[in-house]
């Protein structure tokens, strides 16, 4: 009776049908599913908490209005008419359903409304009832379908509450809609059982930011699919950020493309999990001190200072723009000036974080975010590694702080007269010409505008080696405090 649209309202709330009843394919869901389902909401909707927690998507709807609260009878006829629209019995007009292409009911969903016509109160963010902008032929609200505007009064419960507003995920791959909705109809009914069983009025919110919440719920998803063995899928993700309330609407949409949630689903896997871990760890928002109040004699210590937001799953969704500035601010652990001082990435040190720099986690981020040729990477991982065996063999301290100049020239010269001493003591060159073109320049003499970028991943592969070899730990002094660098508005 179901089926994918491509409209994310309409498969959020098809794929949280679809958990409820717990069967993953939405086309055999029968009508005694929906009948549970309209149950549900026709039970639960009408009551705290999910009455507030509705107002965000319907504000105006019947489960919401406090007239309709106030006579029970007309309650119950919206919600019938509302949600159960999918049954055979219910008449179906000539017009097509804008999301389906089915016939659209034949009621109307309020006594002043034209049947099979929605507005805003039934579909988020659509316009009022007597608005005709934006309408075909200025006849206004779209005609929909029974089964279409029953997915979306379920959308909400696939949502997740951030800041007020609901966070909803949708995807070109519906295995993975699915598993969204899934997560967030749990926590939800969850927080149902919760506020109800506390006589709450509110469900409580996501204990993290939108950004961050969708990260963490997409490895947290990818982890189960690898833990279960399914097969992997290539796929895209769009998150929409939206309120629905008042004269303030509000809609904000996150994309991640296939290339970051390809490098995504990897750093879950065993080879790379534990060095991402290390970094995620330190890119939680740090804790502000506790505000100190007076309330009856004794200071107000209850004030919430845990984390909400993970800096660099929030830069995820800059990339690839600022992929140059993501490899340096993570992967090298270079500093960033920024006004907030609760930022950890103020903190970063590679004198102190050594150990958390890690070429093999480069390496993916190159091929799966960057799409960088295997050629080039294979290029630049040898010079780190002859780099490092020279550093390490000759104790050259002072070659090895002046890579990390911001002067062409400068790290140019560098490695010439490295080179030829190198030469001189009769061993082989520790870089020849073709492939220092290859890495650092792009004609005669002339830088690659992406020349910072190689320097710091030849620096990252010789960071690793060298402290693992154990000369980083015998020459601290050798890797320079870089100043902390203002943070990119790309």
């Amino acid at each position: 009776m179901l089926k994918y649209t491509g409209h994310p309202l309409v498969d959020v709330g098809v794929a949280t049908i679809a958990a409820f009843v717990h069967k993953p394919n939405p086309a055999s869901i029968t009508e005694a599913d929906l009948n549970k389902v309209a149950d549900f909401m026709a039970r639960q909707y009408v009551d705290e908490p999910l009455k507030s927690f509705l107002t965000v998507a319907f504000p105006n709807s019947g489960f919401t209005q406090p007239a309709f609260n106030k006579t029970p009878e007309r309650r119950d006829e919206y919600a019938e008419r509302v949600l159960r629209g999918y049954r055979a019995s219910t008449p179906r007009l000539e017009e097509r359903c804008v999301f389906t292409g089915d016939p659209a009911v034949g009621i109307a969903f309020s006594d002043t409304l034209s049947p099979g016509r929605a507005f805003r109160q039934h579909v988020p963010l659509l316009t009022g009832e007597n608005v005709i902008n934006f309408y075909p032929w200025g006849d206004a609200g779209l005609p929909i379908s029974g089964e279409a505007l029953l997915a979306i009064q379920a959308f909400p419960l696939g949502c997740a509450k951030c800041g007020g507003r609901l966070l909803a995920v949708h995807s070109d791959n519906p295995d993975l809609i699915q598993d969204f909705a899934s997560e967030f109809l749990q926590e939800n009914r969850l927080a149902l059982q919760l506020a109800q069983q506390k006589g709450n009025n509110k469900l409580r919110e996501a204990g993290s930011s939108a950004k961050t919440l969708l990260i963490e719920t997409l490895l947290k998803v990818e982890q189960s699919r690898r833990d279960e063995a399914h097969e992997y899928r290539p796929c895209s993700v769009t998150a929409y950020h939206l309120s629905n309330l008042g004269a303030t609407p509000s809609l904000e949409i996150y994309h991640l493309p296939l290339e970051l949630t390809d490098f995504l689903s990897h750093i879950v896997g065993p080879d790379y999990k534990a060095e991402w871990n290390a970094i995620t760890h330190r890119a939680w928002r740090l804790p502000l001190p506790k505000k100190k109040g007076k309330k009856g004699g004794q200071e107000d210590t209850q004030e919430d200072t845990r984390p909400r937001r993970n800096v660099l799953y929030e830069d995820l969704f800059r990339l690839p723009g600022n992929a140059r500035e993501f490899v340096r601010r993570y992967f090298l652990r270079i500093p960033v000036r920024t006004r907030f001082e609760d930022d950890p990435r103020r903190t970063y040190s590679l004198r102190d974080e050594a150990g958390l720099v890690s070429w093999k986690l480069t390496e993916l981020f190159l091929r799966k975010v960057m799409t960088m040729n295997k050629e080039r990477i294979q290029q630049i991982r040898d010079l780190g590694d002859r780099l490092a065996a020279y550093v390490s063999k000759e104790d050259d301290k002072r070659f090895f702080i002046a890579f990390f100049d911001h002067r062409y020239n400068f790290v140019r010269t560098a490695l010439i007269k490295a080179n030829l001493a190198y030469v001189q003591r009769g061993n082989p060159p520790l870089i020849a010409l073709d492939p220092y073109i290859a890495i650092f320049e792009e004609g005669d003499e002339l830088a690659s505008p992406d020349w910072r970028l190689a320097r710091d991943l030849v620096l990252i592969r010789m960071v690793e080696q060298l402290y693992q070899q154990g000369w980083l730990g015998s020459h601290p002094e050798a890797i320079p405090e870089v100043s902390e660098e203002p943070e990119s508005a790309s």
